[in-house]
């Protein structure tokens, strides 16, 4: 779908639908809100469809009229809106004919917001195949993340998947104050950065295991990373401390959120482990409890995982970190590229 023939998507649909997922730039003018949809459904199931419709065309008139009146006040003559709803039925229809009828060139997506998601499904299928991609690894604090913002501002074209899925991709590796998209948003954004890759160039991403946080890589796109190339991060282990601390300060200012955490490994070490753990943070040896957690539980498990799921691992070139500094991460670009 190539929507750079309008000068705004709008999503008519209601804000639940929108915040859940929607084409990315998108603005979302409602002609129905959350509320008003249930009271006409309800309408239409108890009573009758000729009472439904003529309650929503009133509340969709309603609702037309304020976004005229605000979102659409200054647009020109010229504007070229598409309009689109769940099924590019009634919603989008009635908005596009009032705009329409002010002498905008409105049209609808055909098929609505239903249509659009089976294309971001198929995209993601195929559009991964294309890409030559060099993909980063290293345990847990070696600074992936931190190499792939320096690539980036050298130049190189670099692929950010725990930033599209708002999480780094560990047991501690949720943000805070910012929750995971929803599945389908992650893949339209997904799906949005990667048209804007260039295929001729090598795209860096960082090595990942099938899910980050609670969101799934497509299938198409995981196995397309685990056959190709790839670089690891040799990074100085007190360095490595120094980085996860920056990444995890929220939880040391938050020891209930971190004991909540650790306690979702209960399972795999035992409670006495876990216990020895909490109180090294309680006592505020931070280093110390950075060092045992990633000897005993991060970089075990980075072993276990990564030879036995990228085909290229064994053959990758290491890349020497030295220290937690910006310019380390420069210097390791600039190298590489």
């Amino acid at each position: 779908m190539d929507f750079k023939n309008f000068d705004t998507i709008i999503d008519a649909r209601t804000p639940a639908e929108y915040a859940l997922d929607h084409i990315p730039g998108a603005v979302s003018a409602p002609v129905l809100d959350d509320a008003q949809r249930a009271e006409v459904g309800t309408l239409y199931k108890q009573v009758s469809p000729f009472e439904a419709k003529k309650l929503g065309g009133a509340l969709v008139a309603q609702n037309v009229a304020r976004h005229l009146e605000t979102l659409f006040k200054g647009r020109d003559r010229a504007w070229k809106p598409l309009i689109y709803c769940w099924r590019g039925g009634k919603r989008s229809g009635a908005m596009a004919h009032i705009l329409r009828e002010i002498g905008w060139d409105a049209k609808t997506l055909e098929g609505g917001y239903r249509a659009y998601r089976r294309w971001v499904v198929d995209q993601l299928l195929s559009l991964p195949l294309e890409f030559d991609f060099v993909v980063v690894h290293g345990p847990t604090g070696s600074g992936k993340s931190r190499l792939l913002s320096a690539l980036a501002r050298a130049g190189a074209q670099v692929l950010d998947l725990e930033a599209l899925a708002a999480h780094r991709g560990s047991v501690l590796g949720g943000l805070p104050d910012e929750p995971q998209p929803t599945q389908k948003w992650f893949e339209s954004q997904l799906l949005e950065r990667l048209q804007t890759l260039d295929r001729g160039r090598p795209v860096y991403v960082e090595g990942e295991s099938k899910k980050i946080g609670q969101i799934q890589v497509p299938e198409a796109l995981m196995a397309r990373m685990r056959s190709s190339r790839c670089i690891v991060l040799d990074t100085d282990p007190e360095a490595r401390v120094t980085l996860l601390l920056q990444e995890y300060e929220h939880f040391v200012a938050d020891r209930a959120a971190l004991d909540a955490q650790l306690d979702c490994l209960v399972a795999l070490y035992g409670r006495e482990k876990i216990g020895d753990w909490k109180a090294l943070a309680a006592q505020g040896r931070w280093r110390e409890f950075v060092a045992r957690l990633l000897a005993e539980h991060y970089d075990p498990a980075y072993r276990r995982s990564s030879h036995a799921n990228y085909a290229q691992l064994a053959q990758a070139a290491r890349v020497r970190i030295e220290s937690a500094a910006e310019a380390a991460f420069d210097g390791a670009a600039a190298k590489l590229l």
